[in-house]
């Protein structure tokens, strides 16, 4: 089932955009896992829980609004807009001596570096067809894995030299390119779709309505959860609980993503031409479930053990990722833009998610047990997947 029609016939600039998602890949990768840290040396850890489901709460209500403003304003120009704000909320963060200042920082880049993938979905969606749609976007994945892989190391060597300012005036730097390229694409990135104009309320209740478009916001939003505990709890609970230094840390975690460029592109190209996603869903779910078993049952801090447990969850994570693109692009167009925006509401709200069963479990249970909770509410993953129609 397609839910829109596509309205332009010019030659797909997808290595363009594959281009500028590893560079956007490479800027938001720097901070990712080090905001938890950096915001723990202004606040105590419940504060830092608060910051990031507040910062998330107010990515929801931007991506609500956005299809509309995409509509009026029109994607290309958005992007440029988003990328200044993303630039912005870096310099702030480079800045930031306090936690107002902080915050407020926190809250501008996680709606920025929210919303300038909606902008890319769109335009690339806007040359996607629906047969080749696990592949195009496996390979759009594969080059924003290809940059998350070496940032995290990086990010270690930055800290190194200059704290953690470092990392964010580097990830801000990287908008420079960014936005030079967007400038100079504009005939190829330029809107030429009619966007469809439905209110938020009846996207959402069509997307209730229809067990695919439901199933699949609802493993999306599993997913989510998982990286958002993952993203900021696996940090903490490895340099302030178990005591291991950033010069470990960051070779660990960009050996970790080593599985979202090995499995992902393979894993679409299956989908298109043999399995579909519901299989590979189930597989990927099954190996973050152990995963997170796992992280609750190892407490010890060494560095091969914790190596081959976060590589084995990003397995399954990477798994989960490309089907869930894959299937959920089959079944939308890039005139869709409030499926599209509805959809990548699950990525905040399942940030916000995170934290938020955080601050309650670290209110009576050591961090640890967060993931044993967090493996329980995984598995209802499995009805979800069941009640979605298989592509093949």
């Amino acid at each position: 089932m397609r839910l829109g029609k596509k309205l332009t016939k010019r030659r797909p600039p997808f290595l363009l955009l594959y281009f500028l998602g590893l560079l956007m890949a490479v800027s938001t990768a720097l901070p990712a896992y080090i905001q938890s840290n950096f915001l723990k040396g202004l606040v105590n850890l419940p504060a830092v829980s608060g910051f990031f489901v507040i910062a998330n709460l107010f990515t929801v209500l931007a991506i609500v609004i956005f299809p509309n403003l995409i509509r009026k304003l029109n994607n290309y120009f958005l992007i440029k807009v988003v990328l200044l704000i993303y630039g912005v909320s870096l310099l702030g963060l480079t800045a930031a001596t306090s936690a107002l200042a902080g915050f407020i920082a926190i809250i501008l880049f996680t709606i920025a570096s929210n919303l300038i993938w909606i902008n890319l979905d769109v335009a690339l969606e806007t040359f996607s067809k629906n047969p080749t749609t696990g592949r195009t976007r496996a390979t759009y994945f594969t080059f924003i894995n290809l940059g998350w892989i070496g940032a995290p190391a990086l990010s270690s060597y930055l800290i190194k030299l200059g704290d953690y300012q470092l990392v964010f005036l580097s990830a801000a730097l990287l908008v420079i390119p960014l936005f030079l390229i967007v400038l100079s694409q504009k005939r190829r990135l330029n809107d030429r779709v009619k966007y469809s104009r439905e209110r938020l309320a009846l996207v959402i209740k069509k997307t209730w309505q229809n067990k695919n478009l439901r199933g699949i916001f609802f493993i999306a939003l599993l997913l989510s959860l998982f990286y958002g505990c993952a993203v900021v709890y696996i940090p903490l609970y490895l340099h302030q609980t178990l005591g291991m230094d950033w010069h470990v840390l960051g070779p660990i975690f960009s050996l970790m993503l080593i599985p979202f460029v090995l499995f992902e592109l393979p894993a679409g190209i299956v989908a298109d031409k043999y399995w579909g996603e519901k299989e590979l869903l189930s597989i990927g779910l099954t190996i973050i479930i152990i995963a997170l078993f796992l992280f609750f049952l190892i407490d010890q801090p060494t560095a091969w053990v914790w190596t081959a447990v976060l590589f084995f969850s990003r397995i399954g994570a990477s798994l989960m990722e490309a089907m869930r693109e894959s299937y959920f692009f089959k079944i939308v167009n890039a005139d869709d833009v409030g499926y599209i925006n509805l959809f990548r509401t699950a990525a905040p709200l399942g940030y916000a998610l995170g934290p938020a069963i955080a601050i309650i479990c670290l209110s009576f249970l050591p961090l640890p047990y967060l993931f044993l909770i967090l493996a329980i509410l995984m598995l209802s993953g499995f009805g979800f997947i069941a009640s979605l129609k298989d592509t093949k």
